[in-house]
């Protein structure tokens, strides 16, 4: 039997159209959340009254690169993104991935020509009033060259306004290096700072079912109060470690016949997962085999349903 058979079997038992807690950054699938809220308002307000420098922090699989594509996909036509996802640029390659972003022909042309290109076109899209914002994600993996060459960029500007926003998006290490004495200048530039939080155990269980929701789910909760309980716990409410071991979890009551995944299922799944918080002592590859035994029985069992 396919891969794409299991998966298959998989979504028809729990009558699913998709993969409720796919790791892919799917806008489609974003769960309003206080937090994520409350920094998305931040981001639109500093926009908005054309603040400098913006930054967005958060622990690893706290949602940063969906909530930086939530604001790539909400910009009007008057707002021209240059978006970098890869930042491990020395300074030369970062002047010219950004004159690449904005369409600007820099073959063949010294690091000197680039930047005059790069302010000439920033200057005619103001003129036009377009506002130009320049995207990092990971942006604690910027050599630190190229962070003093955010500070050069950020330098871009008409008398009244700035030519380029520039917001960073990276994990709390992002702080620890713009605490260096030599960043001071760029950290004072920062006008607006924003934090994505861990779930609470509310916000957890929303998240969950709206996912579900998403994913064509119409029935009664999957996850029983026990599961979400520790699910709560194994997680710490990390968003990416809470889609991986629901998956997981929902694949092992899959396998064993249940309609509702309980907390038994939940331990099984985080005992198979890296960067969960361990509940006992028992091998996680014990756990790693119950699952697989567990979606082969219940393949079977489908199997002979239909």
């Amino acid at each position: 039997m396919t891969i794409a058979n299991m998966i298959g079997g998989f979504q028809e038992y729990y009558g699913l159209d998709q993969q409720p807690f796919s790791l892919a950054p799917n806008t489609e699938f974003y769960v309003e959340l206080s937090s994520q809220q409350e920094c998305f308002n931040v981001l639109n307000y500093a926009l908005e009254t054309g603040e400098g420098f913006i930054k967005v922090t958060g622990e690893v699989g706290t949602g940063k690169t969906l909530l930086c594509r939530r604001l790539l996909n909400s910009f009007r036509d008057d707002q021209v993104s240059v978006y970098i996802p890869n930042p491990s640029l020395n300074p030369q390659a970062l002047w010219r991935a950004i004159a690449h972003e904005l369409g600007i022909d820099v073959n063949n042309v010294d690091i000197h020509q680039v930047q005059e290109r790069i302010q000439e076109k920033l200057l005619a899209l103001a003129m036009d009033n377009k506002s130009v914002v320049l995207v990092i994600d990971e942006a604690q993996c910027l050599p630190e060259d190229s962070l003093e060459a955010m500070r050069l960029i950020s330098n871009l500007e008409m008398e009244s306004r700035s030519l380029i926003q520039i917001v960073l998006f990276g994990q709390p290490e992002l702080n620890e290096i713009l605490a260096q004495d030599r960043f001071r200048q760029l950290k004072q530039r920062i006008s607006y700072s924003a934090e994505l939080k861990a779930m609470d155990n509310n916000s957890l269980q929303h998240y969950i079912q709206q996912r579900m929701i998403f994913a064509g789910y119409r029935g009664m909760p999957i996850f029983d109060d026990k599961a979400l309980k520790l699910m709560a716990k194994v997680t710490s409410g990390i968003p990416r470690l809470i889609n991986i071991i629901a998956q997981k979890a929902m694949f092992s009551a899959f396998g064993g016949g249940a309609r509702q995944v309980s907390a038994s299922h939940v331990r099984a799944a985080a005992e198979d997962t890296e960067g969960a918080i361990c509940i006992s002592k028992v091998n996680k590859y014990y756990w790693r085999e119950v699952l697989l035994l567990s979606l082969m029985i219940g393949l079977v069992v489908l199997n002979e349903l239909n």
